[in-house]
């Protein structure tokens, strides 16, 4: 591994970040078609063109900031319309079609550290081409596992949100649905202030580990390329 310049920095960052969230997103409308909602595909917003799913300030002016400023990554896309009232059983399929974007990010995560592997295996022999490809990966996965994990907390308008909505019996669920309005912003308010990376980071942490051991990348060799594209700007 090696320092990275201001563009190797960015250009190692982007592919990653536009997957991580375009995917997601796609999840979510891919599976709400399956349960009888097709108004994402009437949209034109199955597709992988990020360009369809870019969320000025979530995609493009927060996870930049993040950036300059060193900081931890973080974005979205903009959501994938789905139409509650068309699904076949609105309260369990909205819990179902919401829970697809953490799975996206599961399946990407694991793409992603295989592809660190890859690079790490050929850094040695082939550095031009290895050197990207583990950066990347390390990149892809932790994105993802921060975006899986986010995702998950319990807080509309938040995927883990809407699967417990979709798990309360509906009184309940009434009530924490009222949340929604103020979600993002408590959710930002939390991420400014550091609170929600001091909560997660062990869980984010502790997956990652769990992950590389899986597909058997050193930890040692995965950590100090995650130490480099962190703190290198």
């Amino acid at each position: 591994m090696t320092e990275l310049s201001t563009i190797q920095y960015i250009a190692i960052w982007v592919l990653p970040v536009l997957f991580a969230v375009t995917v997601h997103e796609v999840a979510h409308g891919w599976v709400a078609l399956q349960l009888g909602d097709y108004t994402a595909k009437t949209m034109g917003r199955l597709t992988l063109n990020p360009l369809r799913h870019v969320d000025p300030i979530g995609t493009l002016i927060v996870p930049g900031i993040l950036l300059i400023l060193g900081g931890i990554v973080f974005g979205w896309a903009k959501p994938v319309p789905v139409s509650w009232d068309r699904l076949r059983n609105p309260k369990r399929d909205m819990a179902i079609v919401a829970i697809a974007g953490p799975i996206a990010n599961l399946i990407m995560a694991i793409s992603w550290a295989l592809i660190a592997r890859l690079g790490m295996s050929l850094t040695e022999n082939l550095p031009i081409l290895g050197i990207p490809l583990a950066y990347m990966g390390t990149a892809g996965v932790f994105i993802n596992a921060i975006l899986m994990i986010v995702n998950l907390v319990p807080l509309p308008p938040l995927d883990g949100g809407r699967v417990l909505v979709g798990l309360l019996p509906n009184p309940l669920a009434y009530k924490v649905s009222r949340i929604e309005p103020y979600g993002i912003l408590l959710l930002l308010i939390l991420l400014l202030t550091g609170t929600l990376w001091f909560i997660l980071w062990p869980i984010v942490s502790q997956f990652i580990s769990i992950l590389i051991s899986l597909v058997r990348i050193p930890e040692w060799e995965f950590t100090k390329g995650l130490a480099a594209l962190l703190g290198s700007h």
